[in-house]
């Protein structure tokens, strides 16, 4: 099979498409033939060198992927049959013609939704279903403050706040993304680059702060986050794309606010953690994928490449332009 292949860390003209052994699907495996993969940062810093894949798991890139089942390993207990179409969370492989993955970790493609659609889901909603309700316990009236408000995570953060009944702001560096976060349910949106998100956040929270902040930059924004940060409110961190490192007094303020720092990744969790996630979210969210009228939530995607295009795809990431997700389709 085909599988996206770098030989050594660097930029992304060391990706290249490699033909490499099909796997076939182990004890309670089923074997995926992919239609579509998403990229994620991940992929940006794993192709890097800074983040590799956990142990035991595929050091092909991707994290998520659609498509149909071609083989039942032995043991497998569920209702899945070979040519059944599903979606998959994954620590790594998706970038591939086929993919192994335990079943339990397999999701129905919700009616309605192609193939490029659901390969924008796993990874990116999953994330910000764990992030709002798992750890922040999201309620509604809540005001959850999204940074990087238009990536995969921000726009599925967006709609299932809204649904929470919370009230979801966002931060974003054009006024197109801005515009963008709005039609998804933002009830407000800070360009960071023209403004002090955190003035902006109190100004609109009438001073009091916002209940929670799902932050992936991390090291650049911390005192504006806890300045903006509500009383017992809870803070979010899942990624670092403003740098691992601070200086100032981050533990005294935090203090005075009684607040909460919560960490979170969700690659390097156990299987167990991830098919009780997988579960909740297919009973608890996916149904709202098929819906009718306001409650519909909806897999943004901003452009689809093929996978010999992956250079391309890679190079329009690093930009941080798109709106929603970046999707690959496999030669069929």
């Amino acid at each position: 099979m085909l599988a996206v292949y770098f030989d050594k860390p660097g930029g992304p003209e060391n990706l290249y498409l490699k033909e490499v052994a099909k796997p076939s699907a182990g004890e309670s495996e089923v074997l995926l033939k992919v239609a579509a993969s998403a990229l994620n940062r991940a992929d940006l810093l794993q192709r890097e060198g800074q983040y590799p894949p956990p142990p035991g798991a595929s050091n092909i890139l991707g994290l998520e992927a659609s498509g149909h089942v071609a083989e039942l390993g032995p043991g497998c207990q569920g209702h899945w049959k070979i040519g059944d179409p599903a979606m998959v969370l994954l620590p790594g492989g998706g970038q591939a013609q086929f993919v192994t993955v335990p079943e339990g970790l397999l999701m129905p493609i919700p009616a309605g939704l192609t193939m490029l659609q659901a390969a924008a889901i796993p990874e990116a909603w999953l994330t910000a279903f764990q992030l709002l309700h798992l750890l922040g316990n999201v309620q509604a009236g809540d005001s959850v403050l999204i940074h990087a408000g238009l990536s995969g995570v921000g726009t599925a953060a967006i709609q299932l706040a809204r649904m929470a009944g919370a009230i979801p702001l966002v931060t974003a560096g054009s006024q197109h993304k801005l515009q963008m976060a709005e039609k998804l349910g933002a009830v407000a949106g800070f360009n960071y680059k023209e403004e002090d998100f955190s003035e902006a956040a109190l100004k609109f929270t009438k001073g009091a702060g916002v209940n929670l902040i799902l932050d992936c930059i991390g090291g650049s924004y911390w005192e504006k986050n806890v300045n903006c940060l509500a009383l017992d409110g809870r803070w979010i961190l899942y990624g670092l794309m403003g740098g691992a490192d601070i200086s100032g007094p981050l533990f005294s303020k935090l203090l005075f606010k009684r607040g909460s720092l919560i960490t979170s990744l969700l690659r390097s969790r156990d299987q167990k953690y991830k098919q009780m996630l997988v579960k909740a979210f297919t009973e608890q969210i996916l149904p709202h994928f098929s819906m009718k009228g306001p409650q519909r939530l909806l897999p943004v995607l901003d452009r689809i490449y093929l996978m010999n295009k992956i250079q391309e795809a890679h190079e329009y990431m690093e930009t941080n332009k798109n709106v929603g997700k970046i999707v690959l389709e496999m030669p069929q």
